[in-house]
């Protein structure tokens, strides 16, 4: 199978891309995958690092505002178009499969032009711009949340699939747990949080988790605390103006970046975040009560969507941004972690919109398509 994968900028988008290529060259270990993608995207680093190769091309996001920029970046774009034509034309793919970005359009677009199946698949519960345009063009959409799907509308074929991600359910022995947490300077005894504001960290959460070991609110409950690297100094030297050495708090664990996250979602008792596809997707697979602060002034709001999924089953609280203090994380986190029933609760509830065998359903949808 020939397949040419568009997927660009966030992780959110290339990860799932390069997963379905993993799955495809799995299945059949002759297909050729290549992936198109901008100049200026986490593609140029993750897709090279898992061995494929990486087509570029000029592609962003149209504004409605007339400036001189925006008119040249439209120009860009439609020579990118051009350029994706090109490379499909070239490579003659079985299917074009985009995985998110502004690179969809242009690579879409190209493919139904030459009359090459085609095949998106949408990670958040509130369909981006991207997909909606594209409907008409694209033969299957594949979506992460049942909800995505009356929210296309005109699409020839929606199919929900689920997201594939890395992180998967693992339980842990007793012993296993025990030992993982002392190694981290925790006891076993009271309830562990993860707080993680993704790659990049999130600063209102690092505020508000601050606050809560500023005024050692945290009494009944142990922190694992991912900053974000570039954030972490910053984290470091406000500790210290307050006389707290972030190596040594009681309870507490803080580190720029958690490189065993697998391991860690797996063992803590809550987590705390954004709420992106890909983690909300990562806290149903593993069935873990969540609290989630989604960000805000983002594409239609869409993170708030993706914690709705798990809010209207009771399996997280959301926290707004603008609402979101040290002293409400704190009040929220006790709700949860004093009783034990409801923490069990939230966590069953989280499963029920997990999705198992993700890439086994996409790649069946592969092969209908390319059939």
């Amino acid at each position: 199978m020939k397949v040419i994968i568009a997927a660009a900028g966030t992780a959110g988008h290339i990860n799932p891309g390069l997963a379905i290529a993993n799955k495809i060259k799995q299945e059949e270990k002759d297909s050729e995958i290549i992936f198109i993608g901008t100049t200026r995207g986490l593609e140029n680093d993750l897709v090279p690092r898992a061995g494929y190769e990486l087509k570029t091309i000029e592609a962003y996001g149209l504004s409605k505002k007339i400036s001189l920029e925006n008119l040249k970046k439209m120009y860009k774009t439609l020579k990118g178009y051009g350029e994706a034509k090109k490379i499909i034309q070239k490579f003659n793919p079985d299917v074009v499969i985009g995985t998110g970005g502004y690179i969809c359009g242009a690579t879409i677009t190209g493919a139904h032009t030459l009359k090459i199946p085609t095949m998106l698949h949408e990670s958040n519960s509130f369909p981006g711009i991207a997909v909606k345009m594209l409907a008409k063009k694209t033969d299957t959409i594949m979506v992460s949340f049942q909800d995505a799907v009356a929210r296309i509308k005109k699409a020839k074929n929606v199919v929900h699939t689920g997201t594939p991600v890395k992180i998967k359910k693992y339980d842990y022995g007793i012993n296993e747990k025990n030992r993982i947490l002392k190694e981290m300077g925790f006891n076993a005894i009271k309830p562990v949080i993860l707080v993680s504001g993704g790659s990049q960290g999130a600063q209102k959460i690092n505020d508000a988790i601050l606050a809560i070991i500023e005024n050692k609110w945290n009494k009944n409950y142990q922190i694992i605390w991912a900053t974000g690297p570039k954030q972490f100094d910053g984290v470091k030297e406000r500790l210290e103006d307050n006389r707290i050495n972030i190596n040594y708090i009681d309870g507490i664990k803080i580190m720029p970046y958690i490189y065993n996250m697998e391991e860690i979602m797996n063992i803590v008792d809550v987590s705390v975040g954004r709420a992106g596809a890909m983690t909300v997707t990562e806290i149903a697979n593993l069935g873990k009560p969540s609290i989630l602060v989604p960000l805000p002034n983002v594409s239609h709001n869409h993170q708030l969507y993706n914690a709705k999924v798990l809010e209207k089953i009771g399996a997280t609280k959301i926290i707004l941004n603008e609402e979101l203090t040290g002293e409400k994380l704190n009040h929220v986190i006790e709700e949860i972690v004093l009783d034990k029933s409801k923490m069990q609760k939230m966590g069953e509830n989280a499963l029920k919109v997990s999705v198992e065998n993700v890439e086994d359903k996409i790649y069946s949808e592969i092969k209908k398509l390319v059939r």
